[in-house]
């Protein structure tokens, strides 16, 4: 990331000179301030906080307050990283006036630079809606977690012909009605390659191979602290979860012990206030 805040124009150049754009979710302070430090392009509020912060099976259960109040937070802990909010479920299928004002929460409210909404051709009407008021609108196709029950599961999308058409025309109406990005998940390597080459703005991949002009991670998996569920396309960087279980067997254990806290964590009253205190307890007692 560069030392100037990530604009869609940003992006729009880092497409057109084949600078890969790296995008990972986040979704309070301290996790948006540590990304945005290693050079994290784009910040995704992802509704996916439902499942690795909130202990939820699904996205579906995540509101709009649940997103608000994330953004905020993460918002606060990023100065240049553009940050992006999903619209939870079904917010997308609701009538425009009130797609415009949930949108717009997470704008005013929640300082989000833009939102992300899941669907096809059957949204296209409402991004549209959006950016002519000004939101900025990052779609997202394949894989659409708030449609798992509809889709029959957490599998890979565009894997037939007619399936492959429907996804590349939403992704060129999807541009036209406005959208500034695009997310591509869990579709097969060839087409994320030429939905990539086919539409002039950037898409982001996660589980659609190596040719899109970005990535997206979910913070929780490429650190090890999603517990077992872990796809396939996941790469663990670092193995975070076990670092923190192993420093906090570790505290546990010196409390148990009475180990913790030690001398240098303690302060100490002066000997004459001890006594005082001590001699002032003693007098109150025996009245």
């Amino acid at each position: 990331m560069s030392g100037k805040k990530v604009t869609k124009r940003t992006l729009l150049g880092m497409k057109q000179k084949q600078e890969p754009i790296a995008m990972i979710t986040a979704y309070d302070y301290p996790s948006a301030r540590l990304a945005e430090e290693a050079g994290a392009d784009i910040l995704l509020v992802g509704d996916s906080l439902g499942m690795v912060v909130l202990g939820y099976d699904s996205t579906i259960p995540v509101t709009l307050d649940d997103m608000l109040h994330h953004t905020k937070a993460v918002t606060r802990g990023a100065k240049k990283a553009m940050v992006i909010a999903d619209l939870p479920f079904a917010t997308a299928h609701l009538p425009e006036g009130e797609v415009l004002k949930s949108a717009a929460r997470l704008m005013q409210e929640g300082l989000a630079y833009g939102v992300k909404m899941e669907g096809g051709i059957e949204i296209v009407d409402k991004v549209n809606h959006l950016t002519v008021a000004g939101i900025p609108v990052m779609g997202h196709l394949g894989l659409t977690p708030q449609s798992v029950n509809q889709l029959g599961g957490y599998v890979i999308q565009g894997k037939d012909l007619p399936a492959a058409r429907r996804l590349l025309d939403a992704a060129q109406r999807l541009e036209e009605a406005g959208a500034f990005a695009i997310v591509l998940e869990c579709v097969p390597e060839e087409l994320a390659e030429l939905v990539t080459k086919k539409v002039g703005i950037p898409v982001i991949g996660i589980g659609a191979g190596r040719h899109c002009d970005g990535q997206v991670l979910v913070y929780h998996d490429l650190l090890a602290m999603a517990g077992d569920f872990r796809p396939s396309f996941v790469k663990v960087y670092q193995d975070a979860g076990e670092v923190i279980r192993k420093g906090i067997a570790a505290y546990v254990q010196e409390v148990k012990e009475r180990s913790f806290p030690a001398e240098n964590h303690v302060t100490h009253l002066k000997e004459e206030l001890i006594h005082e205190l001590y001699g002032s307890s003693e007098g109150e007692t025996d009245q």
